[in-house]
C-alpha cells in the first residue's frame, strides 16, 4: 500500500518532470533543435512513467513496462545526442 506522502513525493516528481519537458519544449520551439525536442519527450515520458505509479497495486515493486518506458526514455535521449554529434552538419 502507498503512503500518502509517497503520492505526494511522486506528485513533486511528475511536477518537476513535466516542468522541465515543458522548457525544453519551449527551446524547441525557438531553436528548432532536435535535442531539445528528444528531452522534452523523454522527460515527458518519464512524468507519465512515474504518475503511473500512484494507481498501481505494488508501487514499490513496479513492473516491467516501468522500466522498459524509462529504458526508451534514455534511449531517446542518446538518440538526440548521437544525431547532434554525428549527424548532418
Amino acid at each position: 500500500m502507498i503512503t500518502t506522502f509517497e503520492v505526494f513525493l511522486l506528485g513533486v516528481v511528475t511536477t518537476a518532470f513535466l516542468t522541465t519537458a515543458t522548457f525544453f519544449f519551449v527551446y524547441w520551439r525557438r531553436s528548432r533543435d532536435s535535442l531539445f525536442l528528444c528531452f522534452a519527450v523523454a522527460f515527458a515520458m518519464e512524468a507519465f512513467n512515474d504518475a503511473s505509479l500512484v494507481g498501481a497495486p505494488h508501487p514499490n515493486n513496479p513492473s516491467r513496462w516501468y522500466f522498459i518506458i524509462r529504458l526508451v526514455s534514455f534511449l531517446i535521449i542518446l538518440g538526440g545526442i548521437l544525431k547532434k554529434n554525428y549527424g548532418r552538419q
